[in-house]
């Protein structure tokens, strides 16, 4: 049985090293608001076209405290070779055991995979994808059937949004994140 984290709860710590070789823990980001955001794999058009709308935003975001994790299921030879290519300015995490998966409650549902492609609004977020150079290129290894989440955490480590997918295509809408990172205070995440 999955756990889900809800608003309220303490967000489970964690340390990484980025691709870069910076290790980071995320209760040394206490005193910051921050994204961590359950990406499918590193090759993924549709994760890659959602980290490059995080750099346009980032600047502003970390003007107003606004950190952010990313994280995927990759190894970090193929983070590199794919989702790194695009220099983003915020950690890229490599979780291929799935761990902080796990410890998020990240799902695992081929029915939402299924639902997502039948999903009308798909082919124009893989449009978008291809537009911005994202093809959909599979990843060798990759769990295909992996769901993304959103979590913003507050300054105290506390989960103040939980966004679990409902489809491949589903995140947190970007003028939530907007709202969370200049006030600190909680977004509904419809």
């Amino acid at each position: 049985m999955r756990v889900s984290l809800t608003t309220g709860d303490a967000a489970p710590d964690f340390t990484f090293t980025g691709i870069d070789g910076t290790p980071v823990r995320l209760s040394d980001l206490r005193g910051r608001k921050v994204l961590i955001a359950f990406f499918r794999n590193a090759a993924c058009a549709l994760c890659n076209l959602r980290v490059r709308h995080f750099i346009r935003r980032y600047d502003e975001w970390q003007r107003q405290g606004l950190e952010i994790v990313a994280v995927f299921e990759s190894p970090q030879s193929s983070i590199s070779r794919h989702v790194g290519r695009q220099e983003a300015p915020f950690p890229l995490a490599a979780d291929a055991g799935a761990d902080l998966y796990e410890r998020y409650g990240v799902e695992v549902s081929a029915e939402k995979v299924q639902a997502t492609i039948a999903d009308a609004n798909t082919k124009t977020f893989i449009s978008e994808a291809e537009a911005e150079g994202f093809a959909l290129t599979p990843e060798e290894g990759a769990n295909m059937h992996r769901i993304p989440a959103e979590f913003l955490i507050d300054e105290n480590g506390i989960v103040q949004v939980a966004h679990y997918g409902r489809l491949v295509t589903d995140h947190l809408p970007l003028d939530a994140i907007d709202r969370f990172a200049a006030s600190g205070h909680s977004e509904s995440a419809d």
